[in-house]
């Protein structure tokens, strides 16, 4: 897959470094400058494939210094590999079973972001559990709360150690990876449906909480059916070439992020929005 040449004139060196984002970002509704994020810190769950290692990769080739969770050191390696192969931003690696997290691990996360950057200007809640896919009925309670465990809680957790790094950033932004099941639900989805409605109502909060200060915006985002791991184990008979790559809606991501160059004039959303990927444009 190959850009067209203006994308390559945008994004130099990134058809070769990155052929899918390039291939995508021809498509894009909104362009970032290069190096938009350069200087700013963003932690990223589930880094290791999907959507979470599209965001990481897309970060960190504009700029920002990714901090990479994830359950599988393996994949994690491979996204910070590629940063650093082809980047100049310094990546971290976090090994990390959202399934497992406790507040002292959020703590000593918390630590290492402050000895290391010193503040924290973007927190993607990417990872997810699907769990099982059957009526609530014969739902097992074990998988429904693994499935909450990771969903739900983890991303509390996360905010609410965190939230001190973000507010010391001058700008901030939480984005919350959400589903059209967590908006509509629908049979058989059991608790990941339910975890994302939880999901959609704790972005809420959090966004009603910090609106007055006016420096962390915080939003989520449905990004509508894309081409990963998890899509394939829902829907194993699908064709994955019919829905769109992670890359597709990487313009979204980048839009919300780059806050502190106001979108080159464009106004955000307003915080606590609930935005589509497929139909969003920018205002």
């Amino acid at each position: 897959m190959r850009a067209d040449t203006s994308t390559d004139n945008l994004y130099p060196g990134l058809s070769s470094a990155y052929p899918e984002l390039a291939a995508a970002a021809a498509g894009w509704r909104w362009h970032a400058p290069a190096d938009s994020l350069r200087r700013r810190t963003v932690v990223v769950t589930g880094a290791g494939s999907g959507i979470g290692a599209a965001t990481a990769r897309t970060l960190a080739w504009f700029g920002a210094n990714v901090v990479l969770l994830g359950r599988s050191r393996d994949k994690l390696e491979a996204v910070f590999d590629w940063i650093e192969s082809h980047t100049s931003s310094q990546p971290v690696i976090v090994p990390c079973d959202l399934e497992q997290l406790d507040e002292a691990a959020v703590q000593a996360l918390a630590e290492a972001i402050q000895s290391s950057y010193g503040s924290l200007h973007g927190l993607v809640h990417n990872a997810s559990m699907l769990g099982p896919k059957t009526p609530l009925a014969q739902y097992p309670a074990e998988d429904w709360q693994r499935v909450f465990q990771t969903n739900v809680h983890a991303p509390f957790l996360l905010n609410r150690g965190l939230l001190p790094l973000l507010e010391a950033a001058d700008q901030a932004v939480v984005l919350h990876i959400s589903s059209t099941v967590g908006r509509q639900g629908r049979a058989y989805w059991g608790a990941y449906a339910a975890s994302k409605f939880a999901l959609e109502g704790l972005s809420q909060i959090l966004a009603d909480e910090t609106e007055s200060s006016g420096s962390i915006r915080v939003y989520s985002i449905n990004p509508g059916g894309t081409r990963t791991p998890m899509r394939r184990q829902a829907y194993p008979a699908e064709d994955p070439e019919s829905v769109p790559p992670p890359e597709q809606h990487m313009d979204l991501y980048l839009y919300l992020l780059s806050v502190h160059l106001g979108n080159s004039g464009n106004p955000l959303p307003a915080t606590g929005s609930q935005l589509d990927a497929r139909s969003w444009q920018p205002a």
